[in-house]
């Protein structure tokens, strides 16, 4: 989640365990305990590639936020000894407020190394988009009128509230998994790996994805589809060139980071040739995040890049006339009306397109 957010998370927390005995203090220290394991995107790991996969890496890790956690406790039971709070309430203050970040981060798409330093795929669930105002404002409710209003209770509302949040989107989660598996399953995807995940902003329609070896199919489910079936539309990944990019550690690295949701091109713009990876799990059809450089073609074939690099994502989508604004806005009317259609290849470029519904 954005770092405003797990502020907010930390602090809540910090207030509804310790806000009696520290007031004001309990909010503020859990607010800067809840952002720390973040600090690690200033880091550089030297490219692009690396800096993606290592972020929410050993900083995110349970081991490590435990284990400073049972440090924090001590230290703070020792100096602090007149406030005549026990080292266990200690512990659970620390606890809860490092550790509940990473365990939200692990609701999103991006992937959490929660594991680290053991070598384990990022673990996601998606339930959350990595912003999402209704589950933050709560929160930053509850904070705020525990800060300014002196109430720091407030703070415990403002939590029931977001896991409430939480607990919803499991609920609709689970409702479009359901409605999805006959689909998949009428056309021998069923146990072809898939990634269901909320669109921007909202946990009313959700993204489904299922990768083959060649190709991914995409489409939206909304819970208030009803008995509508799911409509799959086809892609190509460009996997011709998958092997290219597994012959360095880089491209490993980067499968291991995002699984088979890869697509792969060369980009005949760049001077030389370059393959291009990008993970098709973030962003939304047509307004992918992350595109990396990962080599260069020769006269000798394919040279692995000393250092990847991140290509710039375009500002309009790769369809045309199509940008971002016009996206959510498409988006935000398929959420609210059961009878808008709205196909997720209208957003991607043509050559990338297998098949779409006669719908569209």
């Amino acid at each position: 989640m954005d770092s405003l957010t797990q502020a907010a998370l930390g602090a809540a927390i910090g207030g509804t365990v310790l806000g009696r005995r520290l007031g004001r203090k309990a909010v503020l220290i859990g607010a800067a305990l809840g952002t720390l394991p973040d600090l690690d995107v200033a880091i550089d790991y030297g490219d692009a590639v690396a800096d993606v996969t290592q972020h929410r890496g050993f900083s995110h890790s349970l081991f490590v936020l435990a284990g400073l956690s049972v440090v924090l406790a001590g230290l703070s039971a020792r100096v602090a000894r007149a406030r005549d709070i026990s080292p266990g309430r200690w512990l659970a203050f620390f606890g809860l407020c490092l550790l509940t970040h990473p365990l939200l981060d692990a609701l999103t798409t991006y992937g959490t190394q929660l594991w680290w330093p053991l070598d384990v795929r990022p673990a996601a669930y998606p339930l959350l988009f990595i912003i999402d105002p209704l589950y933050s404002l709560p929160l930053l409710a509850g904070v705020l009128i525990a800060l300014f209003g002196g109430r720091v209770t407030a703070t415990r509302w403002g939590l029931a509230l977001s896991c409430l949040y939480i607990v919803l989107s499991l609920g609709a989660r689970t409702l479009v998994e359901q409605r999805v598996e006959p689909v998949l399953a009428a056309q021998g995807l069923d146990d072809a790996p898939r990634l269901i995940q909320p669109t921007p902003f909202n946990i009313l329609l959700w993204r489904v994805s299922v990768a083959e070896e060649d190709r991914y199919h995409e489409t939206l489910v909304s819970v208030f589809d009803g008995d509508r079936p799911p409509r799959l539309e086809s892609f190509s990944r460009g996997a011709e060139w998958e092997a290219i990019a597994l012959d360095d550690a880089s491209g490993r690295r980067l499968d291991w980071f995002a699984g088979p949701f890869l697509r792969y091109e060369v980009d005949e713009r760049q001077h030389p040739a370059t393959l291009v990876a990008t993970d098709l799990r973030l962003g939304f059809p047509g307004f992918h995040v992350f595109h990396f450089a990962l080599a260069e073609r020769s006269d000798d074939g394919w040279r692995p890049l000393d250092a990847t690099y991140r290509l710039e994502a375009p500002r309009q989508g790769e369809a045309p006339g199509q940008d971002r604004n016009t996206a959510l806005r498409r988006l935000g009317t398929r959420i609210l009306s059961t009878e808008s259609l709205l196909c997720v290849g209208q957003f991607v470029e043509p050559r990338w397109r297998l098949s779409t519904s006669a719908s569209c």
